[in-house]
């Protein structure tokens, strides 16, 4: 019979693969079925077993990163950097209230303090000490210390220890030498300088910036002071400038208080109170704020520096003269410019043995006092 038009032939291989792979489905999910009571039948999983494998490899773990905290430590304790890994020179105690000589040499140029009751002389002139100065410098002496060591490489040029450069300081106790150490420049911290120890040859850190304490002229040590008192103490003044002079006193004269109402007499006289006046010998007043001004200026006066190489017989003639009267009798000269282009004054004081030279600004403000109590006299 023949086949009927347009009809899909079937393809028996096709049929056959698909009846195939159901049989194989069928036959997988029923050995899946038979063997799942057997799996369930199984041993349960060993929990603290494998609890106790995990903890022991967290135990070795611990283990190795405590050795290796252990050998860091040991590392860093026994490599460290130069700068702390020694030990620094032990210096001893110094009193500064013992030191009774000093000496300080720069570039082969010494300088010897000597002290005698109490008070600093430069030798071998006798020139007075400015106090503070030597008072640092006793300071630091006393206080030295040493932090850190810089270098062992007996380098000296690049921090000014070479003997060129160098400040050499020794203070003694009578004849016993009780310190000794060169001084170099500031460190780049300028909280240390850099200092070296007699034979020893390493270079070490001294806490403070003190070069500068010690780098002075023996001009820049000497006590400036020209003349010093205490204000209330003077009594008398004499003031000579060019052809005029005034000569003042101090006085204290009863001041008054105005009676209160409703007080007997007797009380009021008990609140009777002095006051301070200056009067020429005329017996007229001077304005006590313009005494008082001259003597705050002068009471502490310093010198620019002094003229050692001339002595005071030499000058005469002076523009400004100032008497003090007192617990004694204060001096002071100021002398005329020998060139006009000079920036300071010379002048003598009663309080010194040195000729000296006062700034352009320092006689400008005596001139400008002194004028002040003349001229308010013509009026």
């Amino acid at each position: 019979m023949a086949a009927a038009p347009f009809q899909k032939k079937t393809n028996t291989d096709d049929v056959s693969k698909i009846k195939c792979n159901r049989s194989r489905e069928q036959s997988s999910g029923l050995n899946l079925l038979y063997s799942l009571p057997s799996t369930l039948n199984r041993e349960p999983l060993n929990f603290e077993r494998i609890l106790k494998e995990v903890n022991m490899k967290l135990k070795k773990e611990y283990f190795i990163l405590a050795a290796i905290l252990v050998a860091l430590i040991l590392y860093l304790a026994l490599h460290r950097s130069n700068r702390t890994n020694y030990q620094l020179p032990e210096l001893s105690e110094v009193s500064g209230k013992h030191i009774s000589k000093l000496e300080i040499t720069t570039a082969g140029n010494s300088i010897i303090f000597n002290k005698k009751d109490n008070t600093w002389h430069i030798e071998p002139k006798g020139y007075r000490v400015d106090s503070t100065k030597v008072k640092n410098i006793l300071d630091i002496i006393e206080k030295l210390k040493l932090t850190a060591l810089v270098s062992e490489s007996k380098n000296y040029v690049r921090y000014d220890l070479r003997n060129d450069k160098n400040i050499q300081v020794k203070a003694w106790q009578g004849k016993t030498l009780l310190r000794e150490f060169d001084i170099g420049k500031a460190a780049p911290t300028f909280k240390h300088t850099f200092v070296k120890l007699p034979d020893d040859p390493n270079v070490y850190h001294a806490r403070g910036d003190f070069r500068r304490d010690f780098d002075r002229s023996v001009n820049d040590f000497r006590d400036k002071t020209v003349l010093s008192y205490s204000q209330n103490t003077i009594h008398g003044i004499k003031l000579v400038h060019e052809k005029k002079t005034i000569s003042l006193s101090r006085k204290e004269i009863p001041e008054t208080l105005p009676e209160k109402k409703d007080e007997p007499a007797a009380k009021a006289s008990k609140e009777l109170k002095t006051k301070t006046v200056w009067e020429d010998t005329k017996g007229q007043e001077v304005a006590p704020d313009k005494i008082s001004s001259l003597l705050s200026f002068l009471s502490s006066l310093e010198c620019e520096r002094y003229l050692d190489d001339l002595k005071k017989e030499g000058f005469e003639n002076p523009i400004y003269t100032v008497t003090l009267n007192g617990e004694k009798e204060y001096l002071l000269l100021v002398f005329a410019k020998k060139d006009k282009n000079a920036k300071n004054y010379s002048a003598i004081s009663s309080e010194n043995e040195s000729p000296f030279s006062l700034s352009d600004t320092q006689v400008d403000n005596i001139k400008s006092k002194l004028d002040d109590i003349l001229k308010g006299k013509e009026k």
